[in-house]
This record gives structure tokens, C-alpha cells and sequence, in this order.
């Protein structure tokens, strides 16, 4: 099944559109048949698995943190990581500008836009981003922001889907617009809305169940 959702992904996606295959809470094992299938862009959401899957696989693997990074894990994730998706407020925005400083390092990150409608949902509100990315004199040093990340509300309903994806397409144009350097990523959809997130502009799309199955652990 992986390796023939591989291929499918890679023949309906546009060309400009990554896949980001969502392995958190699966076994290497599935890991290494996506690899085998052609696969390089890997996301894992709890610091620790993250850092127990790394050395199991090959070093041209591309690693994506997407899920809520605490300030306190900095160290088992951004060693590993060539894109942090969800950075969600300005306090890890400082710690991870603080770590890589220390450790010589540049961090690319995405900025977490909260788009749906549930409360307990982590990110920036357009204005904050707005902010940070027109407004801010100097750049956070360290980090290259390089775009926008966002989820969709948990509903059945496209239409809800349709305009989430409709607000971060035009935050992510608007801040393109201005000539941010390096501004180049739209990370919207997954493996329930993914053909509506590729119609409004997702350069990246993250994508689980639909490659992996249900989760394992």
C-alpha cells in the first residue's frame, strides 16, 4: 500500500508541490518502504520519536518538525530538522533563535497561522504575522522564515475548508508580495483536503493516513 500511495502522490501532485509524508506514530519499518518508494521528506510531531527514528534511517533524509515544539526540546529537534513547520509564538521564535546562535546554526522555519475554529488550536493571528514579516525592523537573528503553515478546521464541511485555505492563500500572497526574502512556502493540506489546499496555492501538502494507514502507536 505505501509504496503504490508513493507513486499516486507523485503522479497527481503538480511538480511545484512537496510531499511531506507524515510518519509520526509509525514504525521505521513503514518509514524505510516510503524511502524505498522514492520518499525524502519525512514530518514527526514528539521530540523524542523524532530523535529515536534519525539514525534508523538514511542520512539524505529530509526531516520536518510539525508538531508543538516546547522550549525545552529544542536540543532533540533542531539538530535533526531541515524545517521547523510550526513555530506558533514569538517566545519559541527567541528560543530557537537563541539555540541556533549558540550552535552556529541558521533554522528555517514556518509561521503556524490558527485557522480553524476549535480554541485550544496553537499559532499566530494574521495580524501578529503580519507584523513579524512587514513590520519588524530586523529579522529575529538566526531564523529564515520561510513561509506559512497551517490546518484547516476539523469539519465534513469543504465549504468551511475551502475559506481557511481561501484566508492563509491570501496572508501567504500578501506577505510574498512585499519581497520577504527566501518567503517561498505555503504547507496547507492533508490527507482529507489536500486537492482543495493544492487549489489554493500549497507548495507543500502533509499528508498521513493516506500514505501510512492508520496510526500504529
Amino acid at each position: 500500500m505505501i509504496v503504490e500511495q508513493i507513486e499516486y502522490f507523485n503522479s497527481v501532485l503538480p511538480s511545484d508541490v512537496k510531499l511531506v509524508a507524515v510518519s509520526k506514530f509509525h514504525p521505521v519499518e513503514r518509514l524505510r518502504e516510503a524511502y524505498d518508494a522514492g520518499q525524502r521528506i519525512f514530518a514527526e510531531s514528539r521530540p523524542q520519536e523524532l530523535a529515536a527514528k534519525v539514525p534508523q534511517m538514511p542520512s539524505d533524509v529530509q526531516w520536518h518538525y510539525i508538531g508543538h515544539l516546547q522550549t525545552n526540546k529544542l536540543k532533540l529537534v533542531l539538530p535533526y530538522v531541515s524545517l521547523v513547520q510550526s513555530v506558533d509564538s514569538l517566545h519559541l521564535m527567541e528560543a530557537i533563535s537563541r539555540w541556533a546562535f549558540e550552535n552556529g546554526r541558521v533554522v528555517d522555519v514556518l509561521l503556524e497561522l490558527h485557522l480553524g475554529a476549535e480554541e485550544s488550536k496553537q499559532g499566530f493571528s494574521e495580524e501578529e504575522i503580519i507584523a513579524i514579516c512587514e513590520d519588524t525592523p530586523s529579522p529575529i537573528a538566526n531564523i529564515r522564515i520561510r513561509g506559512l503553515m497551517g490546518m484547516a478546521t476539523n469539519t465534513d464541511d469543504m465549504e468551511v475548508v475551502e475559506r481557511d485555505f481561501e484566508r492563509i492563500e491570501a496572508l501567504y500572497k500578501r506577505i510574498k508580495a512585499s519581497g520577504m526574502e527566501g518567503f517561498d512556502i505555503l504547507s496547507i493540506g492533508m490527507s482529507g483536503d489536500w486537492p482543495i489546499a493544492v487549489r489554493h496555492g500549497a507548495t507543500m501538502v502533509r499528508i498521513g493516513t493516506d500514505i501510512f494507514g492508520p496510526r500504529e502507536y
